[in-house]
Protein backbone atom coordinates (compact mmCIF):
# COMPACT_ATOMS: atom_id res chain seq x y z
CA UNK A 1 0.00 0.00 0.00
CA UNK A 2 1.50 3.07 -1.03
CA UNK A 3 1.84 6.38 0.96
CA UNK A 4 -0.93 9.43 0.00
CA UNK A 5 1.22 11.47 -2.36
CA UNK A 6 -0.56 14.44 -0.97
CA UNK A 7 1.25 13.63 2.55
CA UNK A 8 4.47 15.86 3.14
CA UNK A 9 7.39 14.08 4.11
CA UNK A 10 10.03 15.10 6.20
CA UNK A 11 13.70 14.57 5.26
CA UNK A 12 16.81 15.40 7.28
CA UNK A 13 19.74 16.15 4.74
CA UNK A 14 23.37 14.80 6.85
CA UNK A 15 26.08 16.47 4.27
CA UNK A 16 29.00 18.61 5.22
CA UNK A 17 29.63 19.56 1.39
CA UNK A 18 27.93 22.68 0.69
CA UNK A 19 27.42 22.03 -2.54
CA UNK A 20 25.57 19.29 -2.58
CA UNK A 21 23.75 20.58 -0.17
CA UNK A 22 22.64 23.11 -2.66
CA UNK A 23 22.31 20.81 -5.80
CA UNK A 24 20.01 18.21 -3.28
CA UNK A 25 17.83 21.45 -2.85
CA UNK A 26 18.09 22.29 -6.17
CA UNK A 27 17.07 18.69 -7.24
CA UNK A 28 14.00 19.07 -5.06
CA UNK A 29 12.66 21.99 -6.05
CA UNK A 30 13.47 21.04 -9.73
CA UNK A 31 11.37 18.39 -8.89
CA UNK A 32 8.47 20.03 -7.33
CA UNK A 33 9.25 18.05 -3.96
CA UNK A 34 7.22 19.72 -1.96
CA UNK A 35 8.99 17.99 1.22
CA UNK A 36 10.23 19.56 4.10
CA UNK A 37 14.30 19.50 4.06
CA UNK A 38 16.31 20.02 7.16
CA UNK A 39 19.74 20.03 6.68
CA UNK A 40 23.26 19.43 9.45
CA UNK A 41 26.87 19.16 8.36
CA UNK A 42 28.10 16.87 10.93
CA UNK A 43 27.42 13.49 12.37
CA UNK A 44 27.55 14.81 16.40
CA UNK A 45 24.73 17.36 14.56
CA UNK A 46 22.44 14.97 13.42
CA UNK A 47 22.55 12.80 16.54
CA UNK A 48 21.22 16.12 18.32
CA UNK A 49 18.57 17.05 15.75
CA UNK A 50 17.32 13.17 16.16
CA UNK A 51 17.28 13.02 19.78
CA UNK A 52 16.11 16.74 20.01
CA UNK A 53 18.90 17.87 22.56
CA UNK A 54 20.29 21.19 22.98
CA UNK A 55 19.79 23.56 20.09
CA UNK A 56 17.28 21.27 18.04
CA UNK A 57 14.54 20.42 21.34
CA UNK A 58 12.10 21.69 18.56
CA UNK A 59 13.30 19.34 15.74
CA UNK A 60 10.38 18.33 13.86
CA UNK A 61 10.64 14.01 13.61
CA UNK A 62 12.28 12.77 10.01
CA UNK A 63 10.53 10.41 7.88
CA UNK A 64 13.84 9.76 6.17
CA UNK A 65 17.48 10.65 5.81
CA UNK A 66 19.77 10.95 3.47
CA UNK A 67 23.34 10.61 5.30
CA UNK A 68 26.94 11.15 3.88
CA UNK A 69 29.18 8.71 5.06
CA UNK A 70 32.13 11.08 4.73
CA UNK A 71 31.52 13.54 7.78
CA UNK A 72 33.43 15.66 10.23
CA UNK A 73 32.83 15.06 14.19
CA UNK A 74 31.70 11.41 13.89
CA UNK A 75 31.13 9.34 10.28
CA UNK A 76 28.32 8.33 8.43
CA UNK A 77 28.70 4.61 9.34
CA UNK A 78 29.00 6.06 12.85
CA UNK A 79 25.65 7.84 12.68
CA UNK A 80 24.04 5.21 11.34
CA UNK A 81 24.69 2.74 13.36
CA UNK A 82 23.33 4.66 16.43
CA UNK A 83 20.29 5.74 14.71
CA UNK A 84 20.01 1.79 14.22
CA UNK A 85 20.79 0.88 17.57
CA UNK A 86 18.33 3.51 19.10
CA UNK A 87 15.08 1.96 19.75
CA UNK A 88 13.20 5.81 19.29
CA UNK A 89 15.24 6.30 16.08
CA UNK A 90 15.82 3.08 14.36
CA UNK A 91 12.04 3.09 12.66
CA UNK A 92 13.20 5.65 10.56
CA UNK A 93 14.55 4.65 7.02
CA UNK A 94 18.11 5.65 6.29
CA UNK A 95 19.50 6.33 2.81
CA UNK A 96 23.20 6.94 2.37
CA UNK A 97 23.58 9.14 -0.22
CA UNK A 98 27.37 9.28 -1.03
CA UNK A 99 30.23 9.60 -3.42
CA UNK A 100 31.47 6.21 -2.37
CA UNK A 101 31.73 3.40 -4.47
CA UNK A 102 33.81 0.98 -2.38
CA UNK A 103 32.48 -2.37 -1.66
CA UNK A 104 33.68 -1.91 1.94
CA UNK A 105 31.54 0.91 2.65
CA UNK A 106 28.40 -0.59 0.86
CA UNK A 107 28.23 -3.69 2.83
CA UNK A 108 29.14 -1.65 6.28
CA UNK A 109 26.26 0.44 5.37
CA UNK A 110 23.69 -2.58 4.79
CA UNK A 111 25.43 -4.55 8.02
CA UNK A 112 24.63 -1.41 9.95
CA UNK A 113 20.84 -1.42 8.44
CA UNK A 114 20.71 1.28 5.82
CA UNK A 115 17.69 0.68 4.26
CA UNK A 116 19.33 2.06 0.52
CA UNK A 117 22.90 2.80 -0.73
CA UNK A 118 22.84 5.56 -3.76
CA UNK A 119 26.09 6.98 -4.82
CA UNK A 120 26.33 10.53 -6.03
CA UNK A 121 26.22 11.40 -10.06
CA UNK A 122 28.41 13.88 -10.34
CA UNK A 123 26.45 14.75 -13.16
CA UNK A 124 23.40 16.88 -12.30
CA UNK A 125 20.87 15.71 -14.37
CA UNK A 126 21.63 12.31 -13.18
CA UNK A 127 21.65 13.85 -9.74
CA UNK A 128 17.95 14.83 -10.18
CA UNK A 129 16.90 11.96 -11.53
CA UNK A 130 18.26 10.31 -8.61
CA UNK A 131 16.49 12.85 -5.69
CA UNK A 132 13.33 12.25 -7.52
CA UNK A 133 13.56 8.54 -7.32
CA UNK A 134 14.00 8.95 -3.99
CA UNK A 135 11.55 10.65 -3.56
CA UNK A 136 8.87 8.56 -5.57
CA UNK A 137 9.62 5.77 -3.84
CA UNK A 138 9.44 6.59 0.03
CA UNK A 139 6.31 9.52 -1.24
CA UNK A 140 4.12 7.34 -3.38
CA UNK A 141 5.31 3.29 -3.21
CA UNK A 142 6.49 2.99 0.60
CA UNK A 143 4.52 3.31 3.29
CA UNK A 144 6.13 4.79 6.21
CA UNK A 145 5.47 4.35 9.91
CA UNK A 146 3.00 6.64 11.56
CA UNK A 147 4.59 9.99 12.96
Amino acid sequence: MASDPGIMIRILLVEDDPGDVLITREAFAENKVRNELSVVSDGETALSFLRREGAYTAAPRPDLILLDLNLPRKSGHEVLAEIKSDENLQRIPVVVLTTSETEEDILRSYHLHANAYVTKPVDFNRFLTVIRQIDEFFVTVVRLPAR
